[in-house]
This record gives C-alpha cells, structure tokens and sequence, in this order.
C-alpha cells in the first residue's frame, strides 16, 4: 500500500483504512529486536542507486533514518530550513556533525519565508495554519533538492503514530488503540493528502521506512506503557536509535513540530500581524 504513496499515488482513503485495518488484525506481540530488524529492512530496501536526500531537522526520526542511510552506504545529503538561529537548523547542525553527515541548510528572512509561505499555498488542497507551517518545510527542502538534482527524499512520517508521539496519546485510556486511529484515520487526511501534492508539483518522490507494512506491525506490537513513560513519548524509538549508536541527546531530543522547529509559524505569526489579522485570516488571504 505505501509504494503508492512512494510513487506519488495518494490511495484512496477507504483502501488505506482497509489496509490498516487488515494491518491491526495481522499484529502481534512483538519486541524491540523485532522493531529494529524491521526499521532497518525497511531503510535499505529502499536506498535508490542513485543520489538521495533527507530532511534532517535533529530529532531523533530523521536522525534515526539518517543513521541507518549512513549504515547501509546511501549516497546522501541532509537538508535543514528555517528562520536564522531556528531549533530544527541549530539541533540539524550539530547531528550531522556528530554523525558525519552532509548537511545543507538554508536560513530564510522573514520577508522569504512569506514568499515561500505564498508559494506553498498554490500548492496545497486544503490551507490551514498547521498545514501551511508543515508544507512550508517540505517544499523548502524540496527546493534544496532539487537544486542538488536530488529527487528521493527520505521522511521520518509515520513515526509519531506509531511510537506514540504525540500529546492525545498521553491522554488515551488505551495508547495503541489511539496510534491505529491516527494511523487509519488521521494520517491520510492531514499528512498524505499534503504531501503528495508538495511531490507531484515539485516532482520528486518520497520514501517513508515508518510506514513499512513490517515496521507498523512489530511497532504495534509492542505494549503501549513502554512506548509511554513519565515525561517521555516514543520511547522503544529512542531506546533502539542510543542502542545503535545515535548519541544521547540526539536520540532524548524533546518534539518540537516542524512549524515550530523551523520558526516558519514564528514567521506566519509576524506577517499576520503587519497585516493586522489572525494567522488564521491570513492563510486564507493567501488562497
């Protein structure tokens, strides 16, 4: 189902609910071993021969994958945006140092990232702020790329619903049970949907290892209580990523949403304002 996806196909969104449906009855008990062997199968089988890049931002998804791209020999270049002295640039700096990697970064003005702001809302289905923040970054590292003559980019999408990243798993009753809603419900309509048309428009493709039919399934596996401790989300992602060599404070790096990492909602919020409007009123000027 995701080579679809891979392939600049969005599937229908009764074919993905179905296929993850078929997913959560197929699941079973699994463990961490069985999560890497997983996360790493998926990694390399999908390496191009050719040249590949990755949207790099510090935390432990990108810098994860990247790990497993410097592993297996991919011909890569990491790619970091946002505002000057933004988290995701100044985090995405010192991983690829740490790590060996390529990186290349580009930090944008204010006044640029309206331009690129403007620029991905021709792009985009549906325009909100979230969406915009999101697609901002990915059409950025887009324009990278393809300045590069890069067209496979790796993404770290999925990871959040699986390892449990996000605040409303926190809060569920049943932390699995939550995961397979985002996946089966959440993920087409906020995520797919965006993405492939950022890929389409920009022609390039895009490979997503998290969402490995083999890596859902040993993911789900896993109890939700040791996904979720204390304070900390993902945690059988960063226990495997310190255990295969990603350093410490890469690995216990803290979420920050793209929009956020990148300061591109720092910046909708200072263009909204010299317009004297929400960011919300603003966005919707744009279309």
């Amino acid at each position: 189902m995701i080579t679809k996806l891979e392939s600049g196909v969005l599937p229908a969104k009764e074919e993905w609910e179905s296929h993850m449906h078929l997913l959560k009855a197929q699941t079973k008990s699994s463990t961490k071993a069985k999560v890497q062997a997983a996360l790493e199968s998926a990694v390399k089988q999908r390496i191009p021969n050719e040249k590949c890049g990755l949207l790099l931002s510090g935390g432990v998804d990108s810098s994860f994958i990247a790990l497993l791209l410097k592993k297996f020999d991919a011909n890569l270049t990491c790619y970091s945006v946002g505002l000057k002295d933004s988290p995701d640039i100044i985090a995405a700096k010192k991983a690829a140092d740490l790590l060996g990697l390529k990186l290349i970064c580009k930090e944008f003005s204010i006044s640029e990232a309206g331009e690129l702001i403007k620029r991905t809302a021709q792009i985009l289905p549906h325009v909100d702020v979230v969406s915009i923040g999101v697609g901002s970054v990915v059409v950025a590292a887009a324009e990278l790329a393809k300045a590069e003559g890069v067209s496979i980019l790796f993404a770290g999408l999925g990871s959040e619903e699986i390892f449990a990243g996000y605040e409303r798993h926190v809060k569920a009753k049943d932390v699995n049970e939550e995961c397979w809603n985002g996946l089966t419900n959440v993920i087409w309509g906020r995520d797919f949907t965006r993405d492939t048309a950022i890929a389409t428009k920009m022609k390039f493709t895009v490979r997503v290892p998290f969402l490995d039919d083999e890596v859902i399934k040993s993911a789900m596996g896993i109890p939700g209580d040791q996904k979720i401790k204390g304070e900390d989300k993902k945690v059988i992602l960063r226990e495997i990523a310190e255990e295969m060599g990603l350093p410490k404070e890469i690995a216990w790096r803290k979420k920050k949403a793209a929009q956020y990492g990148s300061g591109f909602d720092k910046a909708l919020e200072t263009l909204a304002k010299q317009k004297k409007m929400q960011k919300s009123e603003y966005v919707k000027r744009l279309i």
